[in-house]
């Protein structure tokens, strides 16, 4: 046998050998340093960073094999941001698929109907693995940086469950939320009912922010917005108790007092007429429906029946026997 065909067998077996050991090498577990192993990739990162970044959180390998790997397969570029967490048993090629799927580890923020500002911040505070962005900004710089400049935040988000990313800023989530509300908003009010008192979407959001603190019982929330619709219609002061509570700030003690209902505030909707300068809290898709498109009822009144439902009147001598029987106990 000549020596270049010898050469070329040699050269050969060896090449087959390595490919062997590379598909033994992608197809065999990683050790880690730990039963799991967390990243976080941040978008913008080099495929070759992220090979090194894997390595250095725990995944015990060579970050160039990793890396070649990356590159060889062809889809590199496609390994997606986020957070992603790794256990025990993950081959190089499982690790690559993860990423290039998007398959991360999310956390929840859930933001409830009627929640104000302030609570929404204090879930913020304490939601899982949220980067603080918003924490060390005034509201008047939060909502510059949500493109809202001069715009109070209340109000302004949706509430719903939002997922994200290990290590994502509140402020992505948040950017989230308040377009989401956004979107919701623009939508009810362009399907809104003809004739309503209301000159403008954010009217119809600071009402139906009243409409979600004043509903006890889901069904009665049509009837709960027809009511200061037609105050409203009629030029008569809406008289809601959370508006009154919600210009107490801090200082409200749990109750109302006969002196908070006569002391003005911007929010006192006793003593102002027509609706206060911002939402009092995050309404819901229902109520922004029902601010809306309100029952088709001529009640002036509501008094609660004490199971969560409300008794709805039309003049004030049926809404004072219904104050007599529901609360006064006559």
């Amino acid at each position: 046998m000549k020596w270049w065909v010898r050469a070329l067998l040699a050269v050969l077996l060896m090449a087959a050998l390595a490919a062997g050991a590379v598909w033994q090498w992608l197809r065999s577990p990683l050790s880690l340093a730990a039963p799991s192993v967390e990243l976080s990739i941040e978008p913008g990162t080099s495929p070759a960073e992220v090979a090194r970044a894997w390595v250095a959180a725990g995944v015990q390998t060579d970050a160039r094999w990793l890396y070649q790997w990356f590159k060889w397969s062809g889809q590199a570029r496609q390994i997606r941001a986020g957070s992603y967490e790794v256990h025990g048993g993950i081959t190089p090629h499982e690790l690559l698929d993860k990423m290039v799927r998007g398959d991360q580890v999310l956390e929840q923020l859930r933001l409830i109907e009627g929640w104000n500002w302030r609570q929404l911040r204090v879930a913020m505070a304490a939601a899982p693995a949220l980067k603080p962005k918003t924490a060390a900004m005034s509201d008047t710089e939060v909502m510059a940086a949500l493109g809202e400049p001069g715009i109070a935040p209340e109000g302004r988000f949706f509430p719903d469950t939002y997922a994200y990313s290990r290590g994502v800023s509140d402020l992505t989530v948040l950017r989230r939320a308040h377009e989401a509300m956004r979107k919701r908003l623009a939508e009810a009010w362009s399907r809104r009912a003809s004739g309503l008192p209301l000159k403008s979407a954010d009217e119809a959001l600071v009402l139906a922010s009243i409409v979600e603190k004043e509903t006890g019982a889901a069904a009665d929330r049509g009837k709960v917005a027809a009511v200061f619709v037609n105050r409203l219609r009629a030029g008569m002061p809406l008289q809601t108790d959370p508006t009154v509570v919600y210009g107490l700030g801090e200082a409200y003690d749990g109750s109302l007092h006969k002196r908070d209902l006569t002391t003005d505030t911007p929010y006192n909707t006793y003593t102002r007429g027509g609706l206060p300068p911002t939402p009092i809290a995050m309404p819901g898709a229902a109520s922004l429906q029902a601010a809306l498109n309100p029952a088709a009822v001529k009640s002036l009144y509501f008094v609660s029946r004490g199971d969560g439902s409300s008794e709805f009147s039309e003049d004030l001598t049926a809404h004072n026997r219904a104050v007599n029987k529901y609360i006064r106990g006559k």
